[in-house]
């Protein structure tokens, strides 16, 4: 059974694309057959942090030039990639049919692929909640920043809202440690639940680290490197609670029409 999981966040700057890329890294690592699809069409990055440069993106999927599968390029660690191409205007704006196209058009690598990761754009936009509702599983992004908190339960609200998602998991990035990652969780999960009728879980924390922010300057995911433990410990325990966390309710289009 393949797994849909959305990684999305209120807001930029918190640090989503690179949580995408490692914890993919992560996942590959642990035994699962990764692919990961940079949904932020026209704006994709993480084909930066990975130093990669595909040279077919899902714009060309789109045209009917080429196939999911020729688009598919080897990611560090093994995983497959997906590109949503950078410096494309024309796929800035996906209207309703180009998106679903895109969720249909993954149907041809469901059985070579036991989690599919997508990297949505920031924010509550068409194209990302048309990506959010598509998936059986969604980790939001915030960090301990009254602006993340209240732009990640803008993401929330209106998932809820349009689709009726239930369940959700949120990991708290750039913390000084475990507790401060708890309590940011706590703070950000009674704000949500004083409005709205979803269930929170934690997946976890990301530690404010050089190494980490190191990597990205080398576009070397710090998951490739195990020297850095108390880092990739992090990584590790999110992709146990992604693995674990139950699959959310709601109605829409799925990947891979699954109906769970």
């Amino acid at each position: 059974m393949t797994i849909s999981l959305a990684i999305a966040s209120g807001k930029g700057g918190v640090g989503k694309t690179t949580i995408a890329v490692n914890l993919a890294i992560t996942l590959q690592r642990m035994g699962s057959r990764v692919t990961m699809m940079d949904a932020d069409f026209g704006l994709a990055n993480a084909h930066i942090l990975m130093g990669q440069n595909p040279k077919i993106t899902m714009s060309d999927v789109l045209a009917g030039e080429n196939s999911v599968q020729d688009a598919l390029s080897e990611g560090p660690a093994g995983i497959k990639f997906l590109s949503g191409g950078s410096g494309l205007l024309d796929m800035l704006n996906l209207d309703a049919e180009a998106r679903y196209r895109t969720i249909r058009a993954l149907d041809e690598i469901e059985n070579q692929t036991d989690v599919l990761m997508v990297d949505t754009p920031a924010g509550a936009s068409d194209s990302t909640l048309s990506f959010v509702l598509a998936s059986d599983k969604v980790l939001v992004v915030i960090v301990g920043e009254p602006t993340s908190l209240m732009d990640a339960y803008a993401m929330i609200k209106a998932a809820h809202m349009e689709q009726q998602v239930d369940k959700f998991s949120v990991v708290v990035n750039m913390v000084r440690d475990a507790d401060q990652g708890m309590a940011h969780f706590e703070k950000f999960r009674a704000i949500t639940r004083r409005f709205l009728d979803v269930e929170l879980s934690y997946a976890g924390h990301v530690p404010q680290s050089q190494a980490l922010r190191n990597s990205i300057v080398r576009r070397s995911p710090i998951a490739l490197h195990p020297e850095h433990t108390r880092e990739n410990r992090a990584f590790e325990a999110i992709a146990r609670e992604v693995l674990r966390a139950p699959f959310r309710g709601g109605q829409g289009v799925r990947f891979f029409n699954s109906d769970r």
